[in-house]
């Protein structure tokens, strides 16, 4: 006789599935509208019925262990077709963004990042006091000193005057690896689940490279239909300016220690490299800000709080970071350009230790789903 699947419903996943934006689910009557219109769904493993399904029932280890959430890429054509007006697409982002949380190691700083409609000014202000006891303790605060000598494109003073560079290379460099050892676990806890009921085969580095060749263009936001314009363009953009501004800094990096060259000129290469980052960042993230500005705007989707803390700041990193290169150039006091370049490098802190819980962490979840997929469509090959 063959045993009774076992159901073990979660409340306290179901309270943070409603704070994320999961409300809506209760009105679902699982009519399959949303599965049936969806141009993303494999044909064997259609969503996101079946996960709104087991969202209303607290299912969180089945939903934990399903790439479907994360090969949705949230298009919300589902969302435009829905009869009982549920928006499906709003109701798969409240589950990523759940599962992101319950997969959050430690799950302190997941839950904070998560409860960010109240914690935001902890994420903030944290670390921007942070910076002002260290450099209190370090560099006394001291203001830099306007050089009359230094060529016009040069600026009128050195930031690292203020914030030496090597205790910005110690606390990032802690940072990131904190924030790689934290996403790290999370990302090994969910791609053993991903694997707990499913055969895959071939190798993952193998199937890594088409993958990461796919998001690079994010070809499959083209498959789409009407939500296609309102999401590639803003999500391609932001991904392609943080790759930018990450490949700028790291040249510098090889300019200062290995040519001796810093700070460059505004009209230098690397500079025009950094620039364009910051337009490509600030063109992105103005479109994902714009088009949720629409009300009712079904094919943009709802705003959830996590939504709202991650797009301010990256927003304000990019503010801050092309004030602080403006204010170089522009006769104020240095004492004004300081304050914000501490904000910026606040604003830079706070993105970096909350890359495992917050909106970068999708990458790293639907990278690994889109490995899955190709690996369990291998074994079954």
């Amino acid at each position: 006789m063959t045993a009774a699947p076992t159901i073990q419903p979660s409340a306290g996943f179901r309270e943070a599935f409603a704070r994320h934006g999961g409300g809506a689910a209760a009105g679902c009557y699982q009519c399959a509208t949303c599965s049936s219109v969806c141009e993303l769904a494999p044909a064997g493993a259609p969503f996101p019925r079946r996960q709104v399904l087991w969202a209303q029932w607290g299912l969180v280890e089945r939903l934990a262990a399903d790439p479907g959430p994360w090969l949705c890429h949230q298009c919300n054509d589902c969302s435009l077709r829905c009869p009982r007006d549920v928006a499906p697409g709003d109701l798969m982002a409240a589950v990523r963004a759940a599962v992101v949380e319950r997969l959050a190691a430690p799950a302190l700083l997941g839950s904070l990042v998560g409860n960010a409609r109240r914690t935001w000014p902890l994420l903030v202000l944290l670390p921007l006091v942070f910076w002002l006891v260290l450099l209190a303790a370090t560099t006394g605060l001291a203001v830099p000193q306007v050089h009359a000598g230094m060529a016009a494109l040069e600026g009128r003073f050195y930031y690292q005057e203020v914030v030496p560079h090597l205790l910005i290379y110690i606390v990032y460099t802690a940072a990131a690896l904190w924030s790689v050892a934290a996403i790290w676990t999370s990302g090994r806890r969910f791609w053993r689940l991903l694997g707990a009921g499913t055969a895959r085969r071939g190798s993952f580095l193998a199937n890594l490279v088409p993958v990461l060749l796919e998001i690079a263009s994010h070809r499959r936001f083209a498959r789409c239909g009407r939500g296609a314009p309102k999401r590639r363009w803003g999500h391609l953009l932001v991904m392609w300016g943080f790759i930018g501004a990450a490949l700028t800094s790291a040249i510098l990096v090889v300019y200062l220690y290995g040519f001796g060259r810093y700070p460059l000129p505004l009209d230098h290469w690397v500079k025009w490299l950094g620039n364009l980052s910051a337009v490509a960042l600030v063109v992105g993230g103005t479109l994902l800000y714009a088009n949720r500005l629409i009300p009712g705007d079904r094919l943009a989707g709802a705003t959830s709080a996590g939504d709202r803390f991650f797009l301010f700041t990256v927003l304000g990193v990019i503010a801050t970071g092309v004030v602080t290169e403006l204010l170089r150039f522009i006769a104020v006091p240095p004492a004004a350009a300081v304050l914000a370049y501490l904000l910026h490098l606040a604003l830079v802190l706070t993105l970096f230790l909350t890359f495992p819980y917050s909106k970068f962490a999708h990458l790293v979840y639907r990278t690994l789903a889109m490995v899955h997929e190709r690996m369990a469509a291998l074994a079954q090959a």
